[in-house]
C-alpha cells in the first residue's frame, strides 16, 4: 500500500513502481515518469536519488524560451562587439523565436532541436549556417544553467556535420593575369586588391584602411578598424569597428613594390584608400568591383576572401614560417592558419613526394 505523498505502489506483477514529476505538458499539466524495482525500499532509494539530482537545478517554472533569450541578449550586449551582438540577435529573431519563442523552457528537448536542424537544412540553409544558429541556442542554455541553475536541456544536441568546401584558388598563370590587369588599370580599387593579394588583409580591413594607417618611413601598415554591414532590427547599417579580435589588430610589413604604388596614390591621412575620400566604401561594393574586374580580365569568378587564402598559400611556398604567417594574417593560433588557409597544389605535392629516395 502506498504511503501518503510517496507515490509508490505495488503492481500486479509483484514489482514496485514509483512516480515522479518530470516537467510540464504544453497545457500546463504536470508530466510524470516512473521507476521500478523488486522491493518498496529499492524504489524509494531510486526516487530519493532522483530528487537529490533534481535539486541540483532550479525549476524554470513558466519562463519561456523568448524570455530567457531576451535576458541573455541583455547580459551579453556590452560584452561582445556590436557586430557580433547584431548577428546573434538576427539569428534569434529570424530563426529561433518563431519556432521556440512561446515554448516553456522546461518543455524544451534535444529531439526538438534535432528536428529543427533537419527542417532548416531541408529548407536550403547550409549545415554551417544551421550549426551557427544552434550554437547560439546552446550558448543561451549554458548561460541559464550557470546563472539560474536551470538544467541545460540541450547540452547533448549534436551539431550537423559540416561539409568542407575547397577554396578555389587561382593558378600561377591566372595570378599573373590578374596582377597585370590591375597594374595596367590603376585606380583606388586595383590598388586595394593588390594590397590584399600581398598583405592578406580581409575585405572589411581593406575597406577600413586609411592613409594614416601606413607608415611610409618604415613601410608598415597597421590594421586598426574593419567595416561591415550589420543587421539592426529590420534594417542594416554600415558599422566601423575594431578588428574581430585582439590578434587581428596588427602591424604588417609592406613589400617595396607596393610602397611605390602607395606613394603615387597617397592622399590626406583621414582619407580611406578604397574610396579616396573621408567616407568609407563598404565590403559589398568592393566585392562587386572585384567581380567586375575578374570578368574584364577573363578570369573565373571567385569570392574576394579567396585572395586571403591565396596570400597564405603563396607565403608558405615562398618559405614563410607558420608562426610569422599566422601573425601577419592576424590569427590567434597557428592551428587556424594551418587548418583554414594553407592549401597545397598537386604540383607542390608531386615536388615533395619526388624528394623521397629509395633507401638501399
Amino acid at each position: 500500500m502506498a504511503r501518503r505523498g510517496e507515490n509508490i505502489y505495488k503492481r500486479k506483477d509483484g514489482r514496485y513502481e514509483g512516480r515522479y514529476p518530470s516537467g510540464y505538458a504544453q497545457d500546463g499539466k504536470t508530466k510524470y515518469r516512473s521507476v521500478y524495482a523488486k522491493s518498496y525500499q529499492e524504489v524509494k532509494e531510486k526516487l530519493l536519488k532522483l530528487k537529490a539530482d533534481k535539486q541540483q537545478f532550479q525549476s524554470a517554472g513558466k519562463l519561456t524560451v523568448k524570455i530567457l533569450f531576451e535576458e541573455w541578449l541583455c547580459a551579453i550586449k556590452f560584452r561582445v562587439k556590436s557586430s557580433t551582438y547584431a548577428n546573434y540577435q538576427m539569428k534569434v529573431n529570424k530563426h529561433i523565436l518563431p519556432i521556440f519563442g512561446g515554448l516553456r523552457y522546461e518543455n524544451l528537448s534535444a529531439q526538438m532541436i534535432h528536428d529543427f536542424i533537419q527542417k532548416k537544412i531541408s529548407s536550403g540553409l547550409s549545415p554551417k549556417y544551421v550549426s551557427d544558429i544552434v550554437i547560439v541556442f546552446k550558448t543561451m542554455t549554458k548561460y541559464v544553467s550557470r546563472v539560474h541553475r536551470f538544467r541545460n536541456l540541450i547540452a547533448d544536441v549534436i551539431l550537423p556535420k559540416l561539409q568542407k568546401k575547397e577554396t578555389q584558388l587561382f593558378s600561377e598563370n591566372q595570378q599573373k593575369q590578374l596582377c597585370r590587369y590591375l597594374l595596367k588599370n590603376q585606380n583606388h580599387t586595383s590598388l586595394c586588391i593588390l594590397m590584399s593579394i600581398y598583405t592578406g588583409l580581409r575585405i572589411g580591413e581593406i575597406c577600413g584602411l586609411q592613409w594614416s594607417d601606413i607608415d611610409f618611413e618604415k613601410s608598415i601598415l597597421t590594421v586598426r578598424r574593419t567595416i561591415q554591414r550589420i543587421h539592426t532590427g529590420n534594417k542594416t547599417k554600415l558599422q566601423i569597428d575594431t578588428p574581430k579580435s585582439s590578434s587581428s589588430q596588427r602591424s604588417v610589413p609592406i613589400p617595396e613594390f607596393l610602397m611605390n604604388l602607395l606613394k603615387i596614390f597617397r592622399k590626406q591621412n583621414n582619407f580611406y584608400l578604397l574610396s579616396g575620400t573621408e567616407q568609407p566604401a563598404e565590403p559589398r561594393t568592393m566585392q562587386r568591383r572585384f567581380k567586375a574586374i575578374l570578368k574584364k580580365a577573363n578570369l573565373p569568378s571567385v569570392n574576394y576572401h579567396s585572395i586571403r587564402h591565396l596570400f597564405a598559400t603563396n607565403c608558405i611556398k615562398a618559405g614563410f614560417d607558420i608562426k610569422t604567417l599566422s601573425e601577419i594574417l592576424g590569427h590567434a593560433s597557428v592551428e587556424t592558419t594551418l587548418k583554414l588557409y594553407v592549401h597545397s597544389s598537386m604540383k607542390r605535392k608531386i615536388e615533395c613526394m619526388n624528394k623521397l629516395k629509395l633507401i638501399t
